[in-house]
């Protein structure tokens, strides 16, 4: 069942009007740093059991929302639930991170991956649902997924790389077998998706969190090409989905990803100057981003100046003011509470 056509700020500013007043969200901003979240999680156990189970994840999603009155509620959940769908075993090492099983590390093993249960992704689907029904007025539900290459990086590897020198050599050694691998990607991540917008989700956005590894030519076949094709498949299938790209890390490599890939708007980490983006983005694109969450840490003067040198840069066009990637895990509720009240004066 739909929502009613209430004014939604976030929404009305993906689809490229502008708003006097940025709306906001942060990635990750349910999680960690929230005292609610560390309590649930003690109670459910860990990370995976909770994205997976439809109750938890939708009070963990609206969780910031009660809290800080955000614009935008984005779903709890995984970018590794992909690789789940696609045959792979999830799960989260204490302190370590991610763990799939078996790792692809060649050939042979791309093609020996066999997809997993049609209703494995059910209970993020439900989530939403959930999520969609008890949802503030005014407020946006935001989905998402992560990008094929970045996705491909934890397969490969079986595990999270600061390098991702797994994925890297097998792109350079074996094109064709990364290719299959990405396209499973590409074809999982667009009925992913779909199905998310069906539940209710009004805008997703593709997290393609290791993009600035790759080579200007390596980051045309694997971040550009295979984006591009999702969004040509949910342009397809979902023509209202509103689709947000962010490629962490792609610097100059930006302007090229916003231009080719067919997104609503582009998110910007903190590593680029607003003042380039502004200038080197196509102009009627909405922008998301950008401050270091670093600096949210930092809290008084330094975020303040960063907050308003962000709202400077990007007032002349539609702006989501979001961080640079995701909020960490001490972060300071009350310096939350400072970079509501200065964006929202």
């Amino acid at each position: 069942m739909r929502r009613s056509d209430t004014f939604k700020p976030l929404l009305a500013t993906l689809k490229g009007e502008r708003q006097s007043v940025p709306p906001m969200w942060l990635m990750r901003q349910a999680g960690r740093y929230l005292p609610e979240y560390r309590a649930l999680r003690e109670e459910k156990g860990g990370f995976l059991a909770m994205a997976m189970d439809p109750e938890a994840a939708c009070e963990i999603t609206l969780q910031p929302i009660r809290r800080f009155g955000f614009d935008g509620a984005i779903l709890f959940s995984d970018i590794l639930t992909v690789p789940m769908a696609l045959g792979q075993q999830l799960w989260f090492e204490t302190g370590e991170g991610p763990r799939l099983a078996p790792p692809l590390a060649d050939a042979a093993a791309i093609d020996a991956l066999q997809p997993g249960a049609p209703d494995t992704l059910d209970p993020v689907y439900a989530a939403v649902r959930r999520i969609v029904a008890v949802l503030p007025d005014g407020v946006t539900m935001l989905g998402f997924a992560g990008s094929p290459w970045t996705v491909a990086t934890y397969m490969i590897a079986g595990q999270g790389s600061r390098t991702q020198d797994a994925a890297r050599r097998l792109a350079y050694r074996d094109p064709e077998a990364m290719q299959r691998l990405v396209d499973r990607i590409v074809a999982t991540t667009i009925d992913y998706l779909a199905k998310q917008h069906e539940a209710g989700v009004e805008a997703v956005q593709l997290f393609d969190s290791w993009s600035g590894s790759l080579s200007p030519e390596q980051f045309e076949r694997w971040v550009i090409a295979p984006n591009k094709a999702i969004v040509a498949g949910l342009r397809a299938r979902c023509p209202n989905l509103v689709i947000i790209g962010f490629p962490k890390g792609a610097g100059a490599k930006l302007a090229d990803y916003a231009e080719q890939v067919g997104i609503d708007a582009v998110g910007v980490d903190e590593t680029i100057a607003p003042e380039w983006a502004a200038r080197a983005l196509p102009a009627d694109m909405p922008v998301q981003g950008n401050l270091d969450p670093l600096a949210l840490i930092a809290g008084g003067d330094t975020l303040a100046r960063a907050v308003d040198r962000i709202l400077a840069a990007f007032e002349g066009r539609p702006h989501v003011f979001n961080l640079g990637h995701g909020i960490l895990p001490d972060t300071p509720i009350a310096h939350v509470e400072a970079l509501i009240a200065r964006v929202r004066g």
